[in-house]
C-alpha cells in the first residue's frame, strides 16, 4: 500500500474515533458531583516548600499546581482568569500539630480578631486556646495554557502578600467599559491577568511573592463561558476547597515572614 493511502487510512480512522468520542462525551461522570473532585491549588513555592528537594525541578521562585504536579516558571508567568473571589480567616494549630487542617474558617465579616492578640516577636494573631487566624484571600481562577484551556484553580494570599491582593482587587475593580448607560465595570472573569513571582525580603528573611500584570480582555468565547460557569458554581457553594498547611508556602499556608 503507498504511503499516501497509509497517511489518509490513519486520518481517516482518527476522525472516526474523534466523532466517536465527541458523542460519548461526559461519558462515565454520570456519579461524580463537587465532592470527587479535588480543586488544584497554584502555590508560589519557597526555599522551604515542601515541594522544593521532592518534586523534581521544583525551584523557589516557580509556581506548581497541587493535582497535576506541573510547574510553571516564575519569571515566565502564566496566564489565568480571576472567576471569583473570597475572603476568610482560617484557624490553624501551631506549625508540627495537628493534621494539617484547618481548625475552623470564618466568614470575612467575622470578629474573630477582635478575639486575638500577639505574641513577642511573632505577628500573627494568636486565639488563648494556642492557635493562630490568618486572613486569607481566596482567589479562584481559570489558568489558561498555552493551547488556550481553561483549567480551575485556587490561588491564595495572605501575611505578606494581603497587599498584593488588595492592589489585584483595586485593578479589576478599576475597568471600566462603555456601555448604553455609560461607563460600567465588566464581571470579573472578563479579563486576563498574568501571575509571576518576585524576589522580596524583610528584616526577618527572603522570600518569592505574588506579582500580578492585567494583559488584556478575554477573547474567546470558550475560556469566558468557562470562566463564568466557574464563577456561578463558586457563588452557588458548589466549588469545595480543602485548605491544607503548607509549611513554608508563602502564598498557601503559614507564611514564615
Amino acid at each position: 500500500m503507498a504511503k499516501n493511502e497509509v497517511a489518509a487510512q490513519t486520518a481517516n480512522t482518527a476522525l472516526a474515533i474523534m466523532s466517536e468520542l465527541e458523542q460519548d462525551a461526559g461519558a462515565g461522570f454520570d456519579g461524580m458531583t463537587q465532592e470527587d473532585y479535588a480543586l488544584p491549588f497554584l502555590r508560589l513555592l519557597t526555599s522551604t516548600s515542601p515541594e522544593v528537594g521532592e518534586v523534581d525541578g521544583a525551584l523557589p521562585g516557580m509556581m506548581y499546581n497541587s493535582v497535576t504536579g506541573e510547574l510553571f516558571d516564575g519569571k515566565k508567568g502564566i496566564a489565568v482568569v480571576p472567576c471569583a473571589y473570597v475572603r476568610q480567616y482560617i484557624e490553624w494549630t501551631p506549625r508540627g500539630q495537628g493534621s494539617g487542617a484547618p481548625v475552623h474558617i470564618y466568614p470575612a465579616t467575622s470578629d474573630i480578631l477582635s478575639k486575638t492578640h500577639k505574641e513577642p516577636g511573632d505577628n500573627k494573631d494568636y486565639l488563648d486556646n494556642g492557635n493562630y487566624i490568618e486572613n486569607t484571600a481566596n482567589y479562584y481562577v481559570m489558568i489558561v495554557s498555552d493551547d488556550g484551556v481553561p483549567e480551575p484553580a485556587l490561588v491564595t494570599m495572605k501575611s505578606t502578600q494581603l497587599k498584593k491582593s488588595r492592589k489585584w482587587n483595586s485593578m479589576m475593580q478599576s475597568v471600566k467599559l462603555p456601555g448604553k448607560n455609560g461607563l460600567f465595570t465588566p464581571p470579573m472573569y472578563s479579563m486576563l491577568y498574568k501571575l509571576s513571582s518576585v524576589a522580596e525580603s524583610n528584616d526577618k528573611g527572603k522570600w518569592y511573592g505574588w506579582e500580578v500584570e492585567r494583559t488584556g480582555p478575554v477573547e474567546s468565547a470558550d475560556i469566558y463561558n468557562a470562566a463564568k460557569t466557574f464563577a456561578q458554581s463558586v457563588g452557588a457553594g458548589d466549588v469545595k476547597v480543602k485548605h491544607e498547611s503548607e509549611t513554608g508556602a508563602t502564598g498557601n499556608g503559614p507564611a514564615p515572614f
